[in-house]
């Protein structure tokens, strides 16, 4: 049997939905693979970019359900490329943020197999140009911090510093635990009237941007069913969201606001 020498594998960043966000690297790669292993949150506008011939294997993960382990997934790349198939590892966001790219990329590595990384614009960039919302503001924000909201073990972990005046904090994967994460803040010392906004399903055409106080985020998530993928956005940039609903905490602030002006 004929040996073929490992082809490579490339861990591409998808973006948070849009097609029109992709790098055109990442077109090309798309259009060019004999196989493409994406994520569920891939859209299918970006699917379509693959070629009628090529192979799409979906690994989608839910909370609670994975239809391939991390470990299984990292052992079909290698197995691909080793097969000397050209492989396109699409992922959602960026490769490096949240996308376990570094596991499969160190899978690769050890088993000889070569690896390039394809950066995409990550869910906080994106979604957050889409609403409106500046991560950092010169009158606002300084400095900004990714973090997952669905660790196990959230209360041992310590966030103080993380919100509060001149941050941002953003939260990934956080729509489940919305109502513990704010308790964890304010816990943590992160003012209970701190602006939040929600991103729901951003970039895309049903996306949604929802605006409370961190007091009321895990009321506001079950009130309005928000669902993922949403990110969090903690800090008060929030207050430059264009928002399509002004809820709770708010639109109480306003009311007050407007009978201490009479």
């Amino acid at each position: 049997m004929a040996q073929h020498a490992p082809a490579t594998v490339h861990l591409v960043g998808a973006g948070p939905g849009d097609p029109e966000l992709l790098t055109m690297k990442a077109v090309r790669l798309i259009r060019d693979a004999a196989v493409i292993v994406h994520d569920g949150l891939v859209s299918m506008e970006i699917l379509a970019l693959a070629s009628p011939q090529a192979e799409l294997i979906s690994v989608a993960k839910q909370r609670s359900r994975h239809s391939m382990p991390q470990e299984g997934i990292n052992a079909l790349l290698v197995e691909l490329a080793l097969a000397g198939q050209s492989v396109v590892r699409l992922k959602g966001g960026d490769p490096f943020i949240f996308g376990r790219g570094g596991e499969e990329m160190e899978a690769c590595r050890a088993a000889g197999v070569p690896v390039e990384i394809v950066p995409g614009i990550s869910a906080a960039i994106g979604c957050a140009a889409q609403a409106q919302l500046p991560l950092t503001h010169r009158n606002a924000a300084s400095a900004v911090t990714f973090v997952a909201g669905q660790c196990k073990g959230l209360t041992d972990q310590d966030w103080s510093g993380l919100a509060g005046a001149g941050r941002t904090l953003v939260i990934y994967m956080g729509v489940a635990t919305a109502a513990d994460i704010a308790d964890k803040l304010i816990a943590d010392g992160v003012s209970p009237g701190i602006p939040v906004a929600v991103l729901e399903n951003g970039t895309r055409a049903d996306m949604r941007t929802l605006r409370t106080l961190l007091a009321d985020l895990g009321d506001m998530v079950a009130r309005e069913r928000v669902k993922s993928p949403a990110l969090i956005v903690v800090g008060d940039v929030a207050a430059h969201a264009l928002a399509q609903d002004v809820l709770a905490g708010w639109a109480a602030e306003a009311k007050i606001g407007a009978e201490t002006d009479k």
